[in-house]
């Protein structure tokens, strides 16, 4: 959708930019891992820049590849970090894998199982599809007997794989199975991001993990739903309805949220508070440049207000 910008050298953000950044767009997308916060420890001054990007009639979206919670579960979360935000202005790929399969009209007689957490089950719920597995399979263990047959459900029309902290070999197998075997089957996965930010000090494996793991024993590719796809925007801009070309897709990882922005033809603005490094960016062998970058979002604050 938009121009390749990956030869385009970025700049760093600065009281020049930062000016027409602001004249020129109108919904900032947010990615909240990394940007917003680092496991349950918010990054410093994210709440006053969000306030003062309110202040001055922007909107702001939350565009998160994190399948563990439903959107509704980041409403609360969001709230008890001290932050307003409503669950309409979320978009989780825990909402995008359901959204997936209502838009697809997947049978609502079909299963789906959950190689995930609780936010897949509950999106797949609220869109009146049944979920199996996911946290329940977490203590499962299997039988490598001789004349054991590890059997699984035959109505499993679809298998979602998102992060799965508990990730096991009986959750494997069963999703393997259903993929495999069940004729028509699909294969969602809700991003491949190798690594994320699930607590404040270090990073940890991401979904992109357990995808390729199922990737592996099935051969088979999925249909990815989170970020880089540009799935979600269609539901956003038909929510917002304001032109791609006035969104700017904030975010700290390179393959997934500069590339989202990109690919959708948004602004796009990298933040180094999160996996990506300055020498990473500016490595000769990184060809995703944003067009813009920065430490931090409160980055946007300081320069306004110095």
């Amino acid at each position: 959708m938009g121009d390749n910008k990956s030869t385009t050298a970025c700049q760093p953000l600065s009281l020049t930019n930062v000016n027409t950044l602001l004249d020129s767009v109108e919904c900032f997308l947010f990615d909240c891992d990394g940007v917003i916060w680092k496991g349950d420890t918010l990054i410093d001054g994210v709440p006053l820049t969000l306030e003062m990007l309110r202040s001055k009639g922007k909107k702001l979206v939350f565009v998160t590849n994190n399948s563990t919670k439903s959107r509704k579960q980041y409403a609360h979360k969001f709230q008890s970090l001290g932050i307003q935000v409503t669950e309409e202005e979320i978009f989780s790929s825990s909402f995008a894998a359901a959204m997936y399969l209502k838009v697809n009209e997947f049978p609502p007689e079909k299963k789906v199982y959950v190689i995930g957490g609780e936010g897949i089950l509950e999106e797949l719920k609220l869109a009146g599809f049944t979920g199996l597995g996911g946290p329940e399979d977490a203590k499962k263990i299997v039988q490598l007997k001789a004349n054991t047959l590890f059997e699984h459900d035959k109505s499993v029309g679809a298998v979602v794989v998102g992060l799965d902290p508990y990730l096991n070999y009986y959750k494997l197998q069963y999703g393997t199975l259903c993929i495999r075997e069940n004729p028509g089957c699909i294969f969602i996965a809700t991003n491949r991001d190798a690594t994320g930010n699930m607590t404040d000090l270090q990073e940890w494996p991401g979904a992109g993990c357990m995808v390729a793991a199922v990737c592996g024993s099935t051969q088979k590719e999925p249909i990815v739903v989170g970020k880089p796809s540009t799935f979600l925007m269609d539901f956003l801009q038909k929510q917002y309805k304001i032109p791609t070309d006035k969104m700017c897709m904030v975010g700290d990882r390179l393959d997934t949220d500069i590339l989202f922005g990109q690919n959708a033809g948004c602004k796009t603005l990298l933040v180094l508070s999160g996996v990506t490094s300055k020498s990473t960016l500016q490595d000769p062998s990184n060809h995703i440049q944003p067009d813009i970058y920065t430490n931090q979002i409160s980055d946007i604050f300081d320069l306004l207000n110095s």
